[in-house]
């Protein structure tokens, strides 16, 4: 089946903070698995998601520079959490407090990925979309994608080294903020 993109809507939803959106995917980023909120939420079916790339919910206000970082600390097998702002079917978006971590298979090697995502803290929204709005002007300052992910990874870390925190200290101040 092939994916078409929605166009954001413009309209954010909410999620109850006791539900918990849980996906799975293979090593290239395939859904392998989806949990019942996430379709709910995101407004697909199962067979709709299933061998898509989990990037079908990307909004297009996230930075691809996050998702680099995000590959970057899966593949040396370390999990990641993040702020991100995802895009249902009918282009509605919704925030997320994601925590994306490798599964291991039997041998000890990573055979996929494994998402829970809750509800996030407002405070901290409101503290990520400004930096994320501010990668994405830079990222957008760049025609080729390779040079988007260099200058958004550069603001971040930029921002990084200003706190003197490193991503993960600094992601954990958001919540705590």
């Amino acid at each position: 089946m092939a994916f078409t993109r929605p166009t954001p809507s413009g309209r954010e939803v909410f999620f109850d903070p006791e539900d918990v959106i849980v996906s799975k995917t293979d090593l290239t980023g395939k859904i392998t698995y989806a949990n019942h909120v996430f379709l709910e939420l995101a407004g697909y079916e199962e067979h709709e998601v299933l061998g898509q790339p989990h990037s079908m919910i990307r909004h297009p206000d996230m930075p691809r520079s996050v998702f680099k970082l995000m590959w970057d600390t899966l593949a040396a097998e370390k999990e990641i959490f993040a702020y991100v702002v995802n895009m249902g079917k009918n282009g509605d978006h919704y925030w997320v407090y994601a925590h994306v971590t490798p599964t291991f298979g039997p041998a000890g090697r990573p055979i996929g990925y494994h998402s829970n995502r809750r509800v996030p803290d407002p405070g901290a929204v409101t503290s990520i979309k400004q930096l994320y709005a501010a990668m994405r002007a830079e990222e957008r300052k760049h025609s080729d994608k390779r040079d988007q992910v260099a200058a958004g990874t550069a603001l971040l870390l930029e921002t990084l080294k200003s706190t003197g925190m490193a991503y993960d200290q600094f992601i954990w101040t958001l919540a705590a903020a």
